[in-house]
């Protein structure tokens, strides 16, 4: 533990990312601005929200009558939006605006205040955490993210610390509750966190791989090391998402966004245990707090993935609901599948089209909708205005 208290110490003390005088500037200038928000959010909405049932995608993971399915969309915060653009220039790097808490608020509130999603999701990364276990990072412009020392010997992994979020990642806490503050009842606030396979590849490749050639030859080759690390992820994972709840997410998503590389024999070795760890770790300690899978080419895995024990599994676009369902029997509820690049096309009729039969599709289960991936860039704001009011105009 002394050892990673001294290495967010050091971390803090050269912190390449954001200088003091620019968080002080940042503070001063929007605090008040924030405060303000919040405070005439909660003025309006004192008399009706004590009535206010809680909000709807809340209600609906949890089994309740609803009068339509809640939407959100995955990456709603981010590149498509002008406002995001426009942020970006000023503020050009990844880490100052998901790590400074009135970027990170506003930024997550930008399709909020545009669209009124169901769902306002945290605006950050699922690398975020890691340097509080010793792991350092960066995102390089062009690049993605890279890992300064990738772990491939267990003398690195024993270099892994324990998690404490309230030490490492304190601007998470803060940009939450300041969330949750400002949608209130309106909204569900969502947090997240990577699952243990998938912050593994990224910590053994050094970054983005195209073939994952070095976590695959760890994993066959000295398993024993890829297993340790797996492990101390998914503790770490735990705490993480814990605190997001105890700061007030009200649901959480976990992201598995390159267990499809691995066969389905191997997913049941180096990811399935430590999903269900994450899992069984959360419901623990929070009970009430519903959880969201989600592996991007995931169609081979559906069952598993159900077995894992969450609430909901979210959908990429390879599946048909209609059979997804049939496969894990209801077993759990669903999230999306709209295609990102019927948005991106713009055509309206298709997109009506689209959100309706989706929706009639996931009757009678648990159903959020969204998208089988990210939305796009270079998806007009027009389009997803279109597939929100669609979503939201519709009653059963």
């Amino acid at each position: 533990m002394m050892q990673c208290q001294q290495h967010l110490g050091a971390r803090r003390g050269v912190s390449s990312r954001v200088g003091a005088t620019q968080r002080a500037t940042l503070s001063s200038k929007r605090a008040t601005r924030v405060q303000s928000t919040v405070e005439t959010k909660n003025n309006k909405a004192n008399v009706s929200s004590v009535a206010t049932e809680e909000p709807l995608l809340l209600r609906a993971v949890r089994g309740e009558n609803v009068e339509r399915p809640p939407v959100w969309m995955m990456r709603q915060a981010g590149r498509y939006m002008k406002s995001y653009q426009d942020l970006c220039k000023k503020y050009p790097t990844f880490r100052e605006r998901s790590e400074i808490p009135e970027l990170s608020i506003e930024i997550s509130l930008q399709p909020w205040k545009v669209f009124r999603p169901d769902g306002v999701i945290l605006f950050s990364d699922i690398l975020t955490p890691l340097e509080g276990m010793n792991i350092n990072f960066d995102f390089i412009q062009g690049k993605g993210p890279v890992i300064e020392d990738p772990i491939r010997t267990m003398a690195q992994v024993e270099k892994v610390c324990k998690l404490d979020p309230a030490l490492a990642v304190p601007f998470v806490g803060q940009t939450l509750e300041a969330l949750s503050k400002e949608i209130g009842n309106e909204s569900t606030l969502l947090g997240f966190c990577g699952a243990p396979y998938t912050l593994a590849s990224y910590i053994v490749e050094g970054g983005s791989s195209k073939n994952y050639t070095n976590i695959k030859k760890l994993a066959f080759n000295q398993p024993e090391v890829l297993h340790a690390l797996l492990a101390k992820l998914a503790d770490g994972m735990i705490d993480y998402l814990c605190y997001q709840a105890e700061s007030g997410a009200q649901t959480v998503q976990i992201f598995d966004s390159w267990a499809s590389h691995l066969s389905p024999v191997d997913f049941e070795v180096f990811s399935l245990p430590y999903i269900k760890q994450i899992v069984s770790g959360v419901k623990a300690r929070q009970p009430d707090l519903p959880i969201i899978l989600y592996i991007s080419g995931g169609a081979g895995i559906l069952e598993r993935m159900a077995d894992t024990g969450v609430d909901i599994v979210s959908l990429d676009t390879s599946l048909d609901i209609t059979d997804a369902r049939r496969r894990i029997d209801d077993k759990c509820g669903i999230q999306g599948n709209i295609d990102p690049c019927l948005i991106l096309a713009g055509n309206k009729e298709a997109i009506t089209k689209r959100v309706h039969d989706t929706i009639e599709q996931g009757k009678g289960t648990k159903h959020i909708l969204n998208l089988g991936h990210g939305v796009l860039p270079g998806t007009s704001e027009e389009n997803v205005g279109h597939f929100f009011d669609t979503a939201k105009n519709f009653r059963w």
